[in-house]
């Protein structure tokens, strides 16, 4: 029987063109079981018709607090829920919760409700990033309220970044681990097992850069959401994490995760190392550069041929570091990420490192290597451990981890 049978989700719906998604939402959820109820916002209206969600839910829309002199009771509403899912959220109701403005059906209920909150942010990149905007995400957080991720691709103005809304089957997925790990909660509980209260995290993420000169650089296509969702899984979970981030376009601001921001192989290697002592998990997933320039240039280096060579030196093995320093209690992943023979180069690894879990992903692969927001993986550890999964969103693929990791952790 589907998690969502029986449940009762209550769907806000505000003025984002990504609004058509909500409909593909509404259809998923009643299918699994759910019985759902729309609350649509004016300008949500310009988007999508009321008479399209009513179709789908197989419920009437509210719109209105009163409505041809029917009061719609919104203290009812915030009761009735299971869940109150705000999807999508644009920047002027994400605005409106944070500052507690009561002007509409949706927000006197969003102010009513008992049950959980969860919202799917919809807007484009340069409002994503504005420091309003990152201020009134933090506040809700604070509320306790849960946010989805948003996705990186294509957006309303035609440009390519982030502020997409979250896929209607991101969305469901994170909507179900809720009712797997706890059924329902008040607002301000934390939804999710906090298994990992208590300990201490260390998660490596995105590429790394080796500088040739002061323009130039080798480097990878990593974008670091991976190791971002591991961190946000582990947060979620009561660990207290370390982050240590190679150079990437995406913010963190979770809360129980504190950022390094670092560049180089060598910059990640020294945190990581310094983090090291006082942690309970690593969990190494940053493409980490595997060579660097004997020498780098002081000036931009000039066109002279037609050829230029390039003396290079290993860097520090960063897994192989942390694994020989590893003592009793502390468990350690590593990725591998392979073209060929992948199997077998991830469980060399896992012996030569001295890990306890490797993490493999392949290039080969669609769906499921840099820029996607989506993996891939098979998990090996030690004993014959070998787990592999479907390609799902990082944020489950995350959650998949960290379920070995505390498996490993309490056996």
């Amino acid at each position: 029987m589907s998690p969502f049978h029986g449940k009762k989700v209550l769907l806000g719906v505000t003025g984002s063109i990504a609004a058509y998604k909500s409909l593909l939402v509404v259809r998923l959820l009643v299918r699994e079981g759910a019985s759902v109820r729309v609350i649509q916002t004016a300008a949500s209206k310009d988007f999508v018709t009321p008479l399209s969600f009513s179709t789908l839910s197989r419920n009437p829309v509210l719109t209105d607090l009163v409505d041809a002199g029917t009061w719609a009771n919104h203290v009812e509403l915030g009761r009735w829920a299971d869940v109150l899912l705000i999807a999508p959220l644009s920047c002027n109701t994400l605005a409106k919760m944070a500052h507690g403005i009561c002007d509409n059906l949706l927000m006197a209920t969003y102010l009513s409700a008992i049950c959980p909150v969860v919202v799917a942010p919809a807007m484009d990149e340069d409002m994503w990033r504005h420091p309003t905007t990152r201020a009134n995400l933090n506040r809700l957080r604070e509320f306790g309220n849960h946010i989805i991720p948003v996705g990186n691709g294509e957006l309303a103005s035609g440009l390519f970044g982030d502020g997409r809304m979250a896929e209607p089957e991101e969305i469901l997925g994170f909507l179900k681990e809720m009712v797997d790990r706890n059924g329902t909660a008040g607002r301000g509980e934390k939804i999710g097992s906090r298994d990992l209260t208590g300990k201490r995290a260390l998660v490596t993420a995105g590429p790394t850069y080796e500088a040739i000169d002061p323009v130039r650089f080798i480097g990878n296509h990593s974008s670091g959401k991976m190791g971002i969702a591991l961190a946000e899984e582990l947060a979620a979970r009561g660990a207290r994490v370390d982050l240590v981030l190679g150079p990437s376009a995406i913010q963190v601001e979770t809360e129980g995760v504190t950022v390094h921001r670092v560049v180089s192989a060598e910059e990640m290697f020294k945190v990581s190392m310094e983090c090291w002592p006082r942690t309970d998990i690593a969990i190494l997933s940053a493409a980490v550069a595997d060579y660097r320039p004997v020498e780098v240039a002081k000036e931009k280096i000039k066109k002279t041929g037609e050829k230029l060579t390039l003396e290079l030196t290993r860097t520090t093995d960063i897994l192989a570091a942390l694994g020989s320093a590893k003592t009793k209690g502390q468990l350690l992943v590593g990725f591998a990420l392979e073209s060929n023979n992948e199997r077998a180069y991830a469980l060399s690894k896992l012996e030569a490192k001295n890990a306890d879990l490797i993490v493999m992903n392949s290039l080969n692969d669609p769906g499921a290597t840099f820029g996607y927001d989506t993996n891939k993986v098979t998990i090996f550890g030690k004993n014959d451990l070998e787990l592999s999964f479907e390609r799902k969103p990082k944020q489950q693929v995350a959650k998949d981890i960290v379920d070995q990791v505390v498996k490993l952790l309490y056996a």
